[in-house]
This record gives C-alpha cells, structure tokens and sequence, in this order.
C-alpha cells in the first residue's frame, strides 16, 4: 500500500498541471478517484466490523473464555460461522489479497504479501479446521485482523490524500472562465483556457485573476498569500505584472494576458512540486530497502517460528497463531510510509509559502550545511539607489537639502535622481515646481525652483568650477564607498546626499537567525571593497569578496567549498547560474512570477532573505522528522518480532495476532501523525 499511495501521489500530478492550463475537471477527476478509494475502504471496514460481533460470539474459544459455550452453540453454527468469516475474508481482505499479488508479480514482496499470507493462511486454517481438522478456528483473529488493517489503512489514507491533494488546491486557484474584453468596449465570459496572449480580461473587485498578465487599466491591491505565501496585499499600478490566482481588491483593472499554458506561474510552481514529488532521495531509498528486508525477514521468521514450536511440541494451531502475528508485526507499513509522507507534506508546505524546491535531493543535503554565500545586488540589496545620508552645510536642516534636490530631479528618470525623489516621498516632504530644467552631460542637472538656481552635482563638478567642501561627514561617506552627490544653491554648496544600493530590512535578520542555526554567512559582489566592508559591516556577515566579476563566482564557491565548507549559495538565477550549479545548493532568490531559474536547487518567490533562514530551517526539520520516523518504525519492528514469535510465553506475555495488528496500525498511526507536525516547524518566517 505504501508503494500505492506513492504512486497516487505522483500520479496526481500530470491531472494538476493540466488543470493548471486548462481548467479543473483534471483536478476534480482525480480528486473524485481518492475520495472513492477512501470510501470503499470505509465501507468494507464497516462491513466487517458489522460481522466481527456474530463471529466473534460463534467462535468456540471466545464462548469457552465468557462461560457461554452452552448457551450460544446451536447445530450448523459451524456453517453460519464459516459463512460469515468468508464474507469478511473477501470482501474485506480483498485490497490486501489484490495487493499480495501485485507485489509477487513484480516481484517486490512487501507489506501486502506480509498481510495477504497472514489472512490467507488464518482463513486456510480455519476452514480446514470446520471440514475435519483438528484445532481450533482462528475466525475471529482474522476478523478482528482484518478490522483492524482496515481501520489503520483507512486512516493513513486519509492523511496521505490531505498531502496528494495539495497541488489540487493550488490548480483550484485559479477560476474557470474570465470576462474578456471585445473590440467594442463590452465583456464576454470565456473559458480561462481559450485566453490567448494579447487578449484582455476584466478583473473586478473581489475576483481571482484568472492568468498572468499586466495591467493596461485601472490600480488595485492583490492578495497573493495563497501564491506567495505573502502576507499582505501588494500594490500594482498601470505596467506593472499580477498572477493567476491572486484575488484582486477594491478596484477593477484590465490586464492584458501575457502568459498562458505552461508559462503561467502557477502551472509553473504545479511542476516544480511534481518534480519535487518524482525526485527520489538517499532516505527514501534507505527506506524501500529496508521495507524489502523486513519482508524477507518477516517470512524467515514466520516459518522459523512455525518450525520452532512444532519442534518443542507446541499444537499446530498455537504454532500457526505464532507464526501469523510475526508475519502481521512484521509489515514494513510505517516503514514505508515514512519517507514519503515527510516528502509529501515538506514540498506542499513549501509551495505554498514561496519556497519551491526543484531538487528534492540537494534540499535533504541543505541540513548538513555550514556555510551561506549571499549575492549583494538584488539579493541582500535591493539593487536601486536609494538615500542613506543628507548632510546640510550653512544652516539647512537635512530634509530642506533632500527637498531642495527631490525637486530638481523629479524631473530626470537616472536611478540617482530617482533615488532622491523616492526618499523625499518616503518622508512626506513637500517638494516645489520645477522650471527650465536641463541635464549637465556627465555632471548632473539644474533648474530653477521657487526663483533660485538649484544644481545636483557630481564630485568632478565641483573639482571643475573650483569649489571645495571641508565636511569631514562627506569624507567618511565616501569612503565608504557609497555615491556622493552635492546640491548647489545659486551656485553655492548647501549640502550633500549619499545614496547606496538599499540593504533589504530583512538581511540583517536573516544573518543573525543564520548564525543561531551555526551557518556562517558570506557575501560576494562586483562592488568595489569599501563598498562590500560597509555593508557586510551593517549587516554581521562573517566575511565578503569584493570586486568579483560575474564568471568568477563559481570559483569562489569552489575556493569556499575546497576549505571543507558545504555551501549554499544564494542569487537572482540568472548572472548567479554558474555558481548556483557549482553550490551544494542553489538558491534562486526573488524570482517573482519567473520562476524557471533553471539552475537552482530551491527557487524563492520573495526577494525576502528571511525566506533563506527559512528553506534552511524546514530543511534541518524535515530530515529530523524523516529519521524519527524511520527510527520508530525500525525499532518497534525490532522490539515486537521476538514478542509476536512467543519469545516472552515463559512469563505468560503472548501476542495475538490482532493484537500484533492493532500494535502495527498504532505505529503506522504515529508516523502519520509525526509527518503533519512537521507543518508547525516551518516553513514560515518568525
């Protein structure tokens, strides 16, 4: 069954990226197809359980053992005792006896060979037993064994199906049709299928978007903490891209469709999580072989068990009844379950929140990692220019100096010049109107504001016209690296701004809960070495190389890895591929809705280095749940075999085999459980 339900789950996949194209009968078919399997074992657990009290009360050893023999026994109980135990040897037994065979013919004995031996050779016995045998029935040991079975399947089921359907729940996202706008103005519904790129939808407040597109018309705020696992509504304007999926706000819009098939981000994250899904690790093959160990093992024992008796003069049926509880306690159920569930509920858990991995493999390698290397731009950073520092000379306060320049360069589209302006709004400052204004080629610009001649200029200006500015604040800005430009105020210097790539709030964070887990963490940049010393200074980093070019990364990587560090690195996906190959783990931070970095092991949604921690954090967790499990399962094997083969019938301790059942479904049970707490671990950010 654990080969099944594996094989469920990554059936599942295929149906939910096709939903992810083209609507959701996919989804639902496959949906339809768990919840029947679910109910048909709960119908037959609910047969046999119907017909476990009347085979119970009709079996001679459970009549001798309440003082009733006399008093239920009655001519052809036998025959009706026979009778009802067949109904629930093949209607209940049936998925395990199907099962059996199935695993014979591939020849992959397991768990379900384990069970259908232990049933078959039971109801065998028994019936021979009612045709002349002598003995006594086992009819109601291999009632309550299927009962049991039954319940403890039915379960796992249920908790195997909450994690097989997680890429059901993201394709529902997305709604079935969407309101296309015609030629003349007027809205159509349309299958979300039949969009083409250029076509263009309108997304009223409240809706879902239904694919990925850009705004043409209309501003909005858009929920994508389902996509993205974002927590708060992120603003978009005219220009600016939306996903499929996001539930739009309080204004219509009209996005104009720009991806669709397997373009689309969602249908994009459905395959990363089937790739995730198919990837085998270390530890799931640990775990098939030792599932397929256990299960020769398992008969060895039994029949080594059944032959022990025998030979110490034991009765055939107490030899049998042995041999039939090895067999039961011995199924490698939550063996097999271990891995996959831990597996199952980490990737969709992720996916969820942003974090996608695209290698399950290198992510179960993440836990073993000591060392962190950050790309600067765009990964620590920000990668715009934003301001750090406004020095005022002769008087002005600093915000009089920003509002003076903000004014002065609202009018340029240089990243410097929006720099000033962002941070002039950013603090609310009013800023005047502009006129006559013209660049300085290679120097800066100027025009008049509120009737005086304002200039934003560069150092070598000031050098050209003759002007000096003792400030030693300027100074040590420079030094550190960041862009220094000066205001001039009917040509007199008034003040200074230093702008720098913005280091992203999350960073500082991100290292600190790094350093707590025991990971050093590293930068690399092509910035010049003040400039890298100053930030990996404001942010705690262990250590940084500056002035690195683009193809040389990987060879730092490399360099780090060759002095006995594993690695992650950490970059855009892009300009950072080589290196990302070249880690132990390749992180693609901040992919937004391009989330093909083909060359990282986990791809990140958000430009969050908090979401780092977090795939590190989730990475540690889901090994330790992988090894509890597999150390559960393994050891209450260990313990319950030499029980189940009479090891302990000189103290009077036997196991029965529905009892040796009930002991196994409880451990099944347990690793089940441990899995979905690994939902409480992570991956979220604290």
């Amino acid at each position: 069954m654990a080969e099944a339900h594996r094989h469920h789950a990554s059936a599942a996949t295929p149906e939910a990226t096709n939903v992810a194209r083209h609507g959701h009968s996919g989804a639902a078919g496959h949906g339809y197809h768990h919840a029947a399997m679910i109910a048909d074992f709960r119908r037959r657990l609910w047969v046999s359980l119907a017909l476990t009290p009347p085979i119970l009360l009709l079996s001679p050893m459970i009549q001798h053992w309440l003082g009733l023999a006399d008093a239920l026994a009655f001519p052809g109980s036998p025959w009706v005792l026979f009778g009802l135990s067949s109904v629930v040897f093949v209607y209940g037994g049936w998925p395990f006896l199907v099962g059996m065979l199935r695993e014979l013919r591939a020849r992959r004995p397991g768990m379900m060979t384990l069970i259908g031996l232990a049933i078959l050779v039971a109801y065998a016995f028994s019936t021979a037993v009612v045709l002349g045998l002598r003995g006594e029935v086992l009819y109601w040991e291999l009632a309550t064994l299927i009962d049991v079975m039954l319940l403890g399947h039915w379960i796992e089921m249920r908790s195997v199906m909450g994690a097989a359907t997680a890429l059901e729940q993201l394709v529902r996202l997305l709604p079935a049709t969407a309101e296309r706008v015609r030629p003349d103005g007027e809205t159509e519904e349309v299958p979300v299928a039949s969009l083409a790129p250029g076509d263009r939808v309108l997304v009223r407040p409240g809706q879902k978007v239904p694919i990925d597109g850009v705004i043409v018309k209309g501003r909005s705020s858009f929920d994508q903490s389902l996509l993205t696992g974002e927590s708060r509504p992120v603003e978009r304007d005219e220009g600016q891209e939306v996903v499929g999926g996001a539930i739009n706000g309080e204004g219509a819009v009209t996005v104009e469709v720009r991806k669709t098939g397997d373009q689309t981000y969602l249908a994009q994250v459905v395959d990363m999580v089937r790739e995730a899904q198919a990837t085998r690790s270390r530890s799931q093959d640990l775990a098939d072989r030792a599932a397929q160990w256990l299960t020769y093992v398992a008969v060895t024992g039994g029949a080594v068990t059944l032959g022990a008796w025998l030979l110490s003069g034991a009765a055939f049926d107490f030899a049998l009844e042995r041999m039939v509880t090895v067999m039961v306690i011995a199924c490698p159920h939550a063996l097999g379950l271990a891995v996959p569930l831990v597996v199952a509920v980490s990737t969709t858990l992720t996916a969820r929140n942003g974090l996608l991995i695209r290698n399950r493999a290198a992510f179960e390698r993440a836990r073993a990692l000591d060392t962190v290397i950050f790309d600067k731009t765009g990964t620590l950073t920000e990668g715009r220019f934003g301001v750090t520092d406004a020095v005022p000379f002769g008087g002005l306060a600093p915000d009089e100096v920003l509002r003076w320049a903000a004014a002065l360069e609202s009018q340029s589209e240089h990243p410097i010049a929006q720099g000033v302006v962002a941070a002039a709004s950013e603090r609310g400052l009013d800023v005047p109107g502009v006129e006559g204004f013209r660049n300085i080629p290679g120097r800066g610009a100027e025009a008049r504001v509120d009737g005086r001649d304002v200039k934003v200029v560069s150092p070598g200006y000031l050098r050209d016209a003759g002007l000096t500015v003792g400030d030693a604040n300027v100074g040590r800005l420079a030094a550190q690296g960041k862009t220094v430009v000066y205001l001039l105020l009917d040509d007199r210097p008034a003040g200074a701004i230093a702008l720098a790539d913005v280091v992203r709030p999350q960073s500082a964070e991100a290292v600190r809960r790094l350093r707590e887990m025991g990971i050093r963490s590293m930068m690399l940049t092509g910035d010049a070495k003040a400039v890298a010393e100053t930030v990996a200074g404001e942010l705690g980093l262990d250590d940084f190389f500056a002035e690195v070019l683009p193809q040389d990364k990987a060879r730092k990587v490399r360099e780090v890895k060759a002095a006995g560090s594993r690695v992650a690195m950490i970059g855009d996906g892009v300009n950072d591929a080589p290196a990302l190959l070249e880690a132990d783990l390749g992180i693609a931070i901040g992919a937004g809705t391009d989330v093909a970095a083909a060359s990282a092991d986990v791809v990140l949604v958000r430009s969050d280095p908090m979401d780092v921690f977090a795939i590190l954090r989730l990475a540690r967790a889901t090994y330790a749940k992988m090894v509890q499990n597999l150390l559960w399962a393994t050891g209450y094997n260990a313990v319950a075999l030499p029980l189940a083969a009479g090891i302990a019938y000189p103290w009077g301790i036997v196991l029965s085999p529905a009892v040796g059942a009930a002991l196994m479904s409880a451990s099944t049970v347990i690793v089940a459980l441990n899995a979905r707490l690994l939902a409480r671990t992570g991956p979220a950010t604290p």
